[in-house]
């Protein structure tokens, strides 16, 4: 875009350095400490500083459609993070899984699709990546919408050895819409819903159905 500048400074150089960086916890998920500087805007660098990273990678989320019936299947599990919110840590939200070493994002969301609702997607649609919280996190995700057939989804999936508990909640598109930012808070499921609603005639007709 034209109003973005490029990434380098004079002459090419780096607008940024890593100065150090340094493990502060690592368990599940990893935390690193990492001392930095970057070239202002008018062309002197900052001092160094430091910052706090959560390591956790790249992850897919994809929201399962039925076009025919109109129907988004979302998952509802807990989250210990959102336990300090206003709805407790329940929450609705799209599919959603890390992808770890040898995997591709789409094949992370076609695999979850199974594990966490039970549903086998027969066609994709890749929305974009996105960074989900850049200001302390590494985690990048690929948002995908992918077609099933909600006709008979439902029940309680997700793996044991990973304690899983995640119910399977199928709703009408319309409605998934209208409970963002109440019963719906989470990011990708918010921008995918968004997304879904203002694309739905040109998704139909790509996967050959009546708008």
């Amino acid at each position: 875009m034209s109003w973005r500048d490029d990434l380098g400074g004079p002459k090419g150089e780096p607008r940024i350095e890593f100065v150090r960086r340094e493990p502060a916890f690592e368990g599940f998920f990893r935390l690193d400490r990492v001392h930095m500087r970057h070239l202002r805007y008018d062309g002197q660098w900052t001092p160094v500083f430091t910052r706090e990273i959560f390591e956790r990678g790249e992850s897919a989320c994809i929201l399962l459609y039925d076009p025919k019936l109109s129907l988004v299947v979302l998952v509802e599990q807990f989250r210990g993070a959102a336990a300090r919110g206003e709805a407790g840590p329940w929450l609705v939200e799209v599919v959603a899984g890390i992808v770890e070493g040898g995997e591709s994002p789409e094949s992370v969301a076609r695999r979850e699709a199974v594990e966490e609702a039970g549903c086998t997607v027969s066609d994709i649609i890749h929305i974009g990546k996105y960074w989900l919280s850049p200001g302390g996190t590494s985690e990048r995700t690929d948002l995908y919408v992918g077609r099933v057939d909600a006709s008979a989804a439902g029940g309680i999936h997700g793996l044991e050895e990973e304690v899983e508990d995640i119910r399977v909640v199928v709703v009408p598109l319309d409605e998934a819409v209208a409970a963002c930012g109440n019963q719906i808070t989470t990011a990708p499921a918010v921008i995918l819903l968004q997304w879904l609603a203002l694309q739905r005639n040109e998704v139909a007709r790509r996967w050959g159905v009546e708008p």
